[in-house]
């Protein structure tokens, strides 16, 4: 009878984290339709600017950076943790999680950005210029 009980605590105890991160990643909501429109178009003018982008202290194309911030929002949907273009900018673009060191923008001879303020902008130009609802009509 010992036995017996100590196999189904042990098997409650593989099973219920398995279950838990299931439950969890079933209830992770990617960010919605308008924002998700924003962050593409935000992204796309990173990528097409022709700028690079420093994480870490080293310097990658901006194509390079579009790929990393694709997995740092898609890491982060999983936890629900988005809700806007300005939280994906705070959350994932401003910051390197692993060293907490600001990420930079470089364009052409002009002096390096901290993203933030980079991002923020474009998202200001995005927004006043209509691309994310011409976008979402599409």
């Amino acid at each position: 009878m010992l036995r017996a009980l100590e196999r189904m605590i042990t098997r409650s105890l593989i099973f219920t984290p398995i279950f838990l991160l299931f439950v969890a990643l079933a209830n992770a909501a990617p960010v919605t339709p308008a924002v998700r429109t924003e962050i593409d178009a935000l992204l796309s003018s990173l990528q097409t600017s022709g700028c690079e982008f420093n994480r870490n202290g080293s310097w990658y194309s901006a194509a390079e950076a579009k790929t990393h911030l694709l997995r740092k929002l898609e890491h982060l949907e999983g936890k629900d943790a988005v809700q806007s273009t300005e939280q994906f900018i705070d959350l994932a673009a401003s910051t390197s999680s692993a060293s907490g060191k600001p990420y930079l923008v470089r364009c052409g001879n002009t002096p390096p950005v901290e993203s933030k303020k980079w991002l923020s902008s474009q998202l200001t130009t995005i927004r006043s210029s209509g691309r994310t609802e011409k976008s979402s009509e599409k």
